[in-house]
């Protein structure tokens, strides 16, 4: 055969061979991250799909873009940040009637401001690497004051760098700071970690360690102890490391990372340096890559007493797993101090038969008449979940 047609055909082959690997990976990628079923309006979700205990019913309570976290002022209005948009809303319900009145933009301009808290007469917003207030909120929804900075030196790292925020039982502001990698080791302690903070931004101080990404806490209405959700690493296969649910009764506790995940999996590479023994373990293992995100205490009257002082975890939904699961309402069931039971609450946001996802649950909060709220930043509303006998 002539050279120079041989060295033209190998040349061939490789191209064809890089394409194929090329257009193999782009598909695995796009399979995994298949959120195609959009709606354009909130009418046109299908709300039938989602399977709930029986007396209870689902409806939109508002429509907010990329709706996260959100929070609650004593005047009823419901604060909503988000992670891929720069805005923060405020949603009224002024005739309430379970569905939102009145939308007001609060803050824009702002990078990822995913977390929200109140209090005081103040709205504090998360952001990345900082901490602002918006002062005298509620008398000026039409027309926001400018953000008062409370704290700056936060990491910048955008890499788990969205954060949910709440305010303790003691008063502090609690703050999370995500590991800025999937799993990794760095010297700067602050990384990794929850953090607290007084309301004016003095004193900060690390309240727990080896916390992968948080983006959702509570305290129990009788312990006053943290519960939190944590996101597990990735690629270490489809059915491992679970997502977790953990309790730190006090500061100062490490929870694995990035030693150890979900209790007893010591990390490939960096497992070594420590045990899994010397870790605090999940109260509840959430299955692997689920994403759970915001989680509540119910203390309303509205549902049965069996949900009383239970949790309740919104599931964003796996994003790079053979086959998706997730995107689901759970119920953790707690006595005291143990967790009895984990079921899902509500699904149907994921179709199992064809993989394909329409809704992905971000945060909840319960309202004052003792429904609850659940965020959807891929369908772009809020909805309110009911009961009644």
């Amino acid at each position: 055969m002539n050279f120079k047609i041989y060295f033209l055909l190998i040349a061939l082959a490789i191209l064809v061979a890089c394409h194929s690997n090329s257009q193999t990976t782009t598909n695995k990628s796009a399979k995994n991250q298949d959120f195609s079923m959009r709606f354009e309006k909130s009418k046109e979700l299908p709300l039938d799909k989602i399977q709930l205990p029986k007396g209870f019913k689902i409806s939109v309570f508002a429509e907010v873009k990329e709706a996260r976290s959100m929070t609650m002022s004593p005047q009823g209005t419901i604060y909503v940040g988000n992670r891929g948009n720069d805005k923060v809303y405020a949603v009224r319900d002024e005739n309430q009637d379970g569905k939102a009145d009145k939308i007001y933009t609060v803050a824009e301009g702002l990078n990822m401001p995913n977390g929200v808290a109140f209090r005081d007469g103040s709205l504090y917003i998360a952001e990345v690497n900082q901490v602002s207030r918006l002062d005298k909120i509620e008398e000026n929804l039409a027309n926001p004051p400018k953000p008062v900075v409370v704290y700056d030196k936060f990491p910048k790292d955008k890499h788990h760098g969205w954060k949910f925020i709440a305010f303790g039982p003691d008063g502090k502001l609690y703050v999370p700071v995500g590991a800025p990698c999937n799993v990794c080791e760095r010297a700067e302690e602050v990384y990794s970690t929850i953090t607290r903070m007084n309301p004016d931004g003095s004193d900060l101080e690390i309240f727990a360690k080896g916390v992968r990404n948080t983006v959702g806490f509570a305290w129990h209405p009788d312990t006053k102890e943290l519960w939190f959700t944590d996101n597990g690493r990735d690629h270490l296969g489809n059915d491992q490391p679970n997502c977790e649910l953990n309790r730190a009764p006090k500061s100062g506790l490490h929870f694995g990372f990035p030693y150890c995940h979900e209790g007893t999996i010591a990390d490939p590479e960096f497992g070594s340096k420590r045990d899994c023994k010397e870790f605090e373990k999940p109260m509840q293992k959430l299955g692997p890559h689920t994403a759970p995100l915001g989680m509540r205490f119910y203390q309303g009257a509205m549902f049965p007493a069996e949900y009383q002082k239970q949790i309740f975890i919104a599931k964003h939904g796996s994003w790079n797993r053979d086959k998706k699961i997730g995107y689901d309402l759970s119920l953790v069931k707690v006595n005291g101090n143990q967790v009895e039971e984990h079921t899902i609450f509500a699904k149907g946001w994921l179709d199992d038969t064809n993989q394909k996802v329409w809704g992905r649950p971000v945060d909840v909060l319960e309202l004052p008449d003792g429904s609850l709220l659940v965020s959807d930043d891929l369908a772009n509303v809020i909805y309110r979940i009911t009961y009644e006998k």
